[in-house]
């Protein structure tokens, strides 16, 4: 085969570095963005934190494109009429006009560190006497609960865990785990829920009142009981109903999980992207000063690159070119999400007048389409990012749900059905219970068309119990 050269013709789509970069930083949260600016600090010589204003003010670069484009909205809206004290402003709002209960900047608590479960039974068994051997097996009992507080580990595991410091027998871990159950919390080291209830029921004093009926029904009636069949055990017991309430009462005052109350769950912290508010009957949307840096060129180094020699120059150059690039995509950043922010906050109006009842069916593509963008690019901006609103804090996609047929023609969100549903059941009368055909067709009659199985599966989201489960437990 000769080499030959041949001239093609095509179309291919390539990203840039500049495009990738903006892309990233468009998916990031607020404190990933943070980071990711401190590192760009620390490597680039040519990038710097800008001055703020003589007068103090930190405008934000995309405020008038920004509200341009809500402002062309609002006038092809009101054209031919006045425009309504009520309708909808999406401008931007300066800092200095921020109230005070919105300051995103105020310090946030720091968590104290929580103390382990096993750490705090480990302290207990560095107070109880007991010998060498006991206390080696009692650590590695310790060592082997699980974070609900129970012990899964069979006996012979611990066995073998122990084989090369001692040689225990099985009846030695059983009564060594039988000291540890009695451990703060009560019930720790417990194999089944029944065996925990117990351990916590020996613990009350025998003339606690409903003792001895609440330790028949948690060793022998534990799973009617889960199944809420009162009038069944109180037939096959012959109790009286006080009796067995004042029992009932003293099973729910147990705790099935002891190691519930040493799990590690750290609380966090959510700091708001985009602030709504309504002030003077207008709607306005302010985007965090911390979602838009105020970054800016060294000029000392920019200086130097003329004066430089070529290999520093160009490195300079490189440098200034990537801080320039990173000033461009941060920009782009804030202008896309206070887009997104304001497309969110118009047509979710009724949500922050009237709550979860009033959320309209809202899904990517009718805001990509609104503002021209890939709904890709709206599903990036979404995520991670949260709205602040005088009824509380959420991401972007919670305004985000698909819709329902109303008997009009029209479209409920399935986020107002949930509260719907919710209200209803909240409302209902406990000695007559709504079922879920009942629950559909009071929607129906709302104009909401809706099935008995919709309303099912929704109830089940909410974790609603049955109307059966709720009469019972009435």
């Amino acid at each position: 085969m000769k080499p030959a050269l041949q001239l093609r013709l095509g179309q291919s789509l390539a990203l840039t570095p500049q495009l990738q970069q903006a892309i990233r930083l468009l998916q990031l949260s607020r404190p990933e963005l943070e980071l990711e600016i401190n590192t760009a600090l620390e490597s680039n010589p040519l990038l710097d934190l800008a001055d703020e204003s003589p007068d103090g003010e930190d405008v934000p670069a995309d405020t008038v494109e920004a509200s341009d484009a809500q402002a062309t909205e609002e006038a092809e809206a009101a054209d031919g009429a006045d425009a309504d004290e009520d309708s909808l402003d999406l401008e931007l709002e300066q800092p200095n006009q921020r109230d005070a209960t919105f300051d995103e900047n105020s310090s946030e608590p720091q968590d104290a560190e929580v103390e382990d479960l096993r750490d705090h039974l480990l302290w207990q068994l560095n107070l109880t006497p007991m010998s060498p051997h006991d206390r080696t097996i009692a650590a590695a009992i310790i060592e082997a609960v699980d974070d609900d507080g129970y012990l899964t580990e069979p006996n012979e595991a611990i066995r073998d865990t122990l084989a090369a410091l001692y040689t225990v027998s099985l009846d030695e871990i059983e009564a060594v785990r039988h000291r540890v159950q009695h451990f703060d919390p009560l019930g720790v080291a417990s194999r089944t829920l029944r065996e925990c209830l117990t351990v916590q029921l020996d613990a009350f004093s025998a003339q606690t009142p409903g003792l001895a009926l609440a330790r028949i029904l948690v060793i022998n009636y534990l799973e009617a009981l889960a199944k809420h069949d009162r009038k069944r055990i109180c037939q096959r017991l012959h109790a009286d109903p006080v009796e067995f309430e004042t029992a009932l009462t003293l099973i729910r005052s147990l705790v099935p999980k002891p190691g519930s109350a040493f799990a590690d769950v750290k609380t966090e912290y959510v700091v708001p992207d985009v602030y709504a508010r309504k002030i003077n009957g207008r709607w306005q949307v302010t985007l965090a000063s911390g979602c838009q840096p105020r970054l800016g060129i060294n000029a000392h180094y920019a200086g130097l690159i003329a004066k430089a020699q070529r290999e520093d120059a160009d490195y300079l150059k490189s440098q200034l070119q990537e801080a320039r690039w990173l000033i461009k995509s941060l920009k782009t950043r804030a202008e896309t999400m206070l887009k997104v922010a304001a497309t969110i906050v118009h047509a979710q109006e009724a949500f922050l007048e009237f709550g979860p009842e009033g959320m309209r069916p809202l899904v990517l593509k009718d805001v990509a389409e609104k503002l021209g963008m890939h709904e890709s690019t709206i599903s990036r901006v979404t995520t991670r990012k949260y709205l602040h609103t005088p009824r509380g804090t959420f991401e972007f996609k919670y305004f985000f749900s698909s819709g329902v047929t109303t008997i009009d023609g029209g479209a409920a969100s399935a986020t107002a059905i949930h509260a719907m549903i919710k209200k209803l059941i909240d409302e209902e009368d406990a000695a007559h219970s709504l079922s879920d055909q009942a629950l559909a067709a009071e929607l129906n009659q709302r104009g909401i068309n809706v099935a008995r199985r919709t309303v099912a599966k929704y109830r089940e989201a909410l974790k609603i119990p049955s109307s059966t489960d709720r009469s019972r437990l009435g």
